[in-house]
């Protein structure tokens, strides 16, 4: 069973592959996917790590606050996506 794991505070620089280089030292990592904005195409300082159960626990115990290309991580479960109105 996999877990998928919201990463924020990203620095905009940031890659996929170093964040994936992040939480493979916790387990086998399935996904990793930057969020851009839509209409500019830049980075949004968050993402998605689908990962296996158990190494998704140990990387939020160890990532989570923690000190990743100049900036303070924030890693917890990800929630499903409300719903929201289209304008």
């Amino acid at each position: 069973m996999s877990k998928n794991l919201y990463v924020g505070n990203l620095s905009w620089s940031t890659t996929e592959d170093e964040v994936r280089a992040a939480f493979e030292a916790f387990g086998e990592v399935t996904s990793v996917k930057l969020i851009e904005d839509r209409e500019t195409g830049r980075p949004r300082g968050f993402g998605f790590v689908e990962m296996d159960d158990a190494g998704a626990r140990e990387a939020i115990a160890a990532l989570d606050g923690k000190e990743f290309g100049g900036r303070n991580l924030k890693v917890n479960e990800s929630k499903p996506r409300e719903e929201r109105p289209r304008w």
